[in-house]
């Protein structure tokens, strides 16, 4: 088989991005909180100390300060039942307060006589966050089996009590791209970025969504920005992008015809994930498009090895027929 030959087979047909957020148990989505604390006089009190504790996970504490602007912020955070301690100097305020999927806003005022929630707000908050939760896995479960129009319903009644469930919107993009309905998929994928500015999901699902319009130079941007955030993320907890992320990115860039930048993330997403097979048998493509068959057989023996029945598994074959 020739160079020429193999970069013509390369060209036909059109990589597809795999999606699997519809998949994520609504136990795996975080939460944020964000708020502003002032003194008496309502201004606002740079560096007060913020400690923010899970009370249903014991010894689960962060810690955070507020800005000039007397303003904190805290993401990640698992939905569940938190109490946030804010204190400067001799004065302290402590609150109760559920986080939801979406962003929660807890404002305080360091003066003496500040006290919790009730127990009956606090049993209301607790009350509401569940039926949010079964509602969300109520709606996984409905995509996982195929039963489309039901789970956005499902997923739509969520976000009636949380309007910014960024993750709600996204859930809703993979269905509707799953029925090829890009237009839409594309739509809600924005919501969900508007949502969250820094869901890399959202950003991987209107990737796949340009990618399968063949609008490879958007597809490529979002790919990027979902590997920024993707990194970030992982960055943060000692970790990096993912290699789901890594290799959609390589497919996008296949697909605009990028192949030596697409093995450069194939290759990445092997480092990363050595189990992963489409990417070993992609990488094995890009190495034979260079020409260079005896380095690109092991990837396609890996290939074999990791997924004997996979979808390429005849090709990979075929192609350690022809090199040997």
């Amino acid at each position: 088989m020739t160079r020429a030959i193999i970069r013509r087979t390369l060209a036909i047909g059109t990589l597809a991005l795999g999606l699997a957020l519809v998949a994520a148990p609504a136990s795996a989505q975080s939460g944020q909180v964000k708020g502003k604390v002032v003194d008496a006089k309502g201004q606002p009190i740079d560096g007060a100390k913020v400690t923010i504790a899970n009370t249903e996970t014991a010894g689960r504490k962060l810690e955070t300060k507020t800005n000039k602007k007397g303003e904190y912020i805290q993401i990640g955070l698992q939905p569940g039942r938190y109490t946030i301690t804010v204190e400067k100097g001799d004065l302290k305020d402590t609150k109760d307060v559920q986080i939801h999927l979406d962003m929660a806003e807890l404002n305080f005022t360091l003066a003496p006589g500040q006290g919790s929630i009730s127990k009956e707000d606090q049993a209301k908050l607790q009350a509401k966050n569940a039926a949010i939760q079964k509602a969300f896995g109520e709606a996984v479960e409905l995509s996982n089996q195929n039963k489309n129009d039901e789970a956005i319903a499902k997923f739509q009644e969520v976000i009636t009590s949380v309007p910014k469930c960024a993750e709600c919107y996204a859930n809703i993009g993979i269905i509707q791209a799953r029925v090829k309905d890009y237009e839409k998929a594309e739509a809600s994928f924005k919501q969900a970025i508007e949502a969250k500015p820094d869901s890399a999901d959202a950003y991987n699902g209107l990737a796949a969504v340009y990618n399968a319009e063949k609008k490879f130079d958007l597809a490529a941007e979002a790919g990027k920005k979902a590997a920024e955030l993707s990194g970030a993320a992982g960055g943060a907890a000692g970790g990096g992008a993912s290699a789901s992320t890594v290799f959609n990115q390589g497919v996008i860039l296949w697909n605009a015809g990028k192949i030596p930048e697409a093995k450069a993330q194939f290759e990445q997403a092997v480092k990363i994930d050595p189990n992963m097979a489409e990417a070993h048998y992609w990488l094995g493509m890009a190495t034979l498009n260079e020409g260079k068959t005896a380095d690109a057989k092991p990837h396609f023996e890996t290939y074999l090895k990791i997924a004997p029945t996979g979808q390429y598994a005849e090709q990979a074959k075929s192609i350690l027929a022809s090199i040997k």
